[in-house]
């Protein structure tokens, strides 16, 4: 009996997924003051709700999708989210079956991956590759960073913002937002964290973060400190914004924080996690490694006002 071609499997894998995903995919026409624009977006429910990237909506004054099976909509921007990248649209009209949003924290190194959108104007276009590496961090025009950020081989060109990238049971398990060079994709994962996001979004059309004021940067801790506080690094306070929640806390420059809320503390993405609608205007103990002692600061963060 004649071996089975290994292709044969892979390709059956891709077709798979192209037939559950493509017609829930939508390409976006974006019509905005500052000119037309385009992208991708998937319809995430029945009602109409749709998921795309926060940058492939900015500014916009109309947005139309049109779908695999000829179907058209005007859609309207519920809420955008810059800092996440994430962005939901609601459909005036009947849509298709919505995509099964998966689980990225599932996902594996070399895992397949299939990426879904309209490149270049190419609507319903499929490509498929491997999940290079997980936990990138994407830095935005913010300042700030996406983080657990998917990375893919997946061919991913402009237009694909916004579109499906699904594992291999056809669940969507990122939003592709980013092309980082030949062979170098990036998507923002579907976790429970992006989960909360698009609900709040769908409910509210903002997302609430706290601020802190302090820009930091990761550095290696002496070995004593390192082992007093299990880890190697910690995150030095670089400078404090003047009149900030941290200036107003007594915060320095210099100060190591090694944790914050209870909750150990690395990097300023550890600080970004952190930073959500709850601790808005609610006192939190900041511990600081300053002039060889640990010293608690208590800092009241206020609510994050940011232009997007």
């Amino acid at each position: 009996m004649a071996e089975e071609d290994p292709l044969d499997a892979y390709s059956a894998v891709v077709t798979h997924v192209a037939a559950t995903v493509l017609p829930s995919v939508a390409s976006l026409a974006v019509h905005g003051r500052r000119g037309d624009g385009a992208g991708s977006a998937s319809v995430i429910d029945a009602d109409g709700l749709m998921l795309t990237s926060a940058h492939v909506v900015a500014g916009a004054a109309s947005v139309e999708a049109a779908f695999a099976d000829g179907t058209t909509a005007a859609v309207d921007v519920v809420g955008r989210d810059v800092l996440s990248d994430l962005a939901v649209l609601r459909a005036r009209g009947p849509v298709p079956a919505p995509v099964e949003l998966g689980d990225a924290s599932a996902l594996r190194v070399g895992q397949l991956v299939v990426a879904v959108g309209n490149p270049m104007g190419l609507a319903g276009s499929v490509t498929a590759g491997i999940v290079s590496n997980l936990g990138r961090s994407l830095p935005t025009a913010s300042g700030r960073v996406i983080d657990e950020v998917i990375q893919t081989d997946a061919a991913l060109n402009p237009g694909n913002s916004g579109g499906v990238l699904a594992d291999g049971r056809g669940r969507m398990v990122g939003v592709n937002t980013a092309v980082a060079g030949v062979g170098l994709g990036l998507a923002v994962p579907i976790t429970a964290a992006t989960r909360d996001i698009i609900a709040t979004l769908a409910r509210t059309g903002r997302v609430r973060r706290a601020w802190l004021g302090i820009v930091g940067a990761r550095v290696q801790l002496a070995p004593d400190l390192a082992q007093r506080i299990g880890s190697p690094t910690g995150l030095q306070v670089a400078g404090v914004v003047d009149g900030s929640p941290a200036d107003l806390a007594g915060l320095r420059r210099g100060d190591i924080v090694v944790s914050l809320d209870g909750t150990g503390v690395v990097t300023s993405s550890s600080i970004q996690r952190l930073m959500v609608e709850d601790a808005i205007d609610r006192q939190v103990e900041m511990t600081v490694w300053r002039n060889g002692a640990l010293v608690d600061v208590f800092v009241v963060p206020r609510e994050l006002v940011e232009a997007g």
